[in-house]
């Protein structure tokens, strides 16, 4: 009977210990209509700016099943997904134009990160700035060198086979005016400002390829940036100097009698007997109205564009990069065509480079090259003394 009660006694004592457990604790006397405040929560951190943490069960996944939810503003995208910026970006990716606090007469496209969708000529269609990249490297820079490694071979294989071009009877010490100061200071003028931007241009282009691992970086870094200068320098020299050789060689390089035979025959150049010419054959010519005029004014037009020097015109990156193309195709073609006016200047016909240097040449190299201007001299329609006095020690013929 005593075991239980003690039994009966300590399973009280277990009761009210978990009831008790449960029983709320008292609460002071409060006057009465009067609510105690709730315990205040913990103070949330100071926000630091940029995007918060976010609770990865607030955002929402599925937030693209709304039909809504490709014409969202950025801050519409944010409140479901915040930190996808994609209405943004698509909008500059489309060419939108945004708020920018420079003038457009200084930055017209300041407010344009990504140009609109164009398709160059050789490019996909794609935005700007990428189609420009595309024709440049996968066709002006391959295509442009190669064809000038092209007309160089030729003209080294040709010299090396055939040789220069002789004069076959004896010097008669007789000489005539061929080129006067003037002329020779214009054609030399023109000839150096030609030939540095030709190097410079050779190697902003190309230089990479070829120079960048044998110079490394620093010494090419600094070549490039001296050859940029000088190539922008020298190409007013250039525009200015092709105007004076133009006027002062047009009168004589009009289509003549011989031309069309001379072309037709190419010059002799496989045969060895030359055609009679004029003053200029139809090889010199070609040369002045294709090279000297018509590739002369495309290059010196898009290089005035690209520093620059055309006034009134508004400098947009489309307009550079399309300045930029048409100058390299020009470019490319003049030096092929100048290749071979130097060829034939210098290596590749005997007494030529004489007589730009000294301005007068032999009465027999009239004779064999320019037969129907050597008529015109002895016939007296040509004077063969254009300036005075003649230099001394020459003979000129009369």
């Amino acid at each position: 009977m005593e075991r239980a009660r003690s039994a009966v006694f300590f399973m009280a004592l277990a009761w009210a210990g978990l009831t008790g457990a449960q029983t709320p604790a008292p609460q002071p006397p409060q006057a009465s209509g009067v609510v105690a405040p709730a315990p205040a929560a913990p103070a949330a951190p100071a926000a630091s700016g940029g995007i918060q943490g976010q609770n990865i069960f607030e955002v929402k996944p599925d937030a693209s099943t709304d039909p809504k939810y490709a014409g969202q503003t950025n801050a519409e995208r944010a409140k479901v997904q915040p930190g996808n910026n994609a209405p943004m970006w698509r909008q500059v990716g489309q060419g939108t134009t945004g708020y920018s606090s420079l003038p457009k007469s200084e930055a017209p496209e300041a407010g344009n990160l990504i140009q609109p969708f164009v398709q160059y000529p050789g490019s996909r269609l794609t935005n700007a700035g990428e189609a420009w990249r595309q024709v440049r490297n996968n066709w002006l820079i391959p295509y442009g060198g190669a064809l000038l490694l092209i007309v160089a071979l030729a003209i080294a294989i040709f010299y090396f086979s055939k040789g220069s071009i002789k004069t076959h009877g004896a010097d008669t010490g007789r000489k005539i005016q061929r080129f006067t100061p003037f002329e020779r200071a214009a054609h030399w003028s023109n000839a150096t400002a030609f030939v540095i931007l030709a190097v410079s241009g050779l190697v902003m282009a190309f230089g990479k390829f070829f120079l960048l691992p044998v110079m490394g970086l620093t010494l090419f870094g600094w070549l490039t940036y001296a050859l940029k200068n000088l190539h922008n320098f020298a190409g007013p020299l250039f525009a200015v100097s092709l105007i004076i050789v133009f006027v002062t060689f047009l009168r004589d390089n009009w289509p003549q009698k011989g031309d069309l035979n001379w072309l037709l025959k190419g010059g002799g150049l496989i045969s060895g007997a030359e055609p009679a010419s004029n003053r200029f054959n139809a090889g010199e010519k070609v040369i002045f109205w294709g090279g000297v005029f018509f590739l002369g004014v495309v290059v010196v037009s898009s290089g005035f564009v690209l520093d620059k020097l055309v006034p009134g015109l508004v400098y947009e990156r489309a307009t550079m990069q399309i300045a930029h193309m048409v100058h390299a195709v020009a470019t490319v073609l003049m030096m092929c065509l100048f290749l071979g006016h130097i060829y034939i200047g210098t290596l590749g016909m005997q007494g030529a480079y004489k007589a730009m240097r000294t301005g007068y040449v032999d009465e027999t190299w009239a004779k064999e090259h320019h037969e129907y201007w050597y008529d015109d001299v002895k016939a007296g329609r040509i004077p063969a003394q254009r300036s005075e006095p003649a230099p001394p020690g020459q003979t000129v013929q009369v």
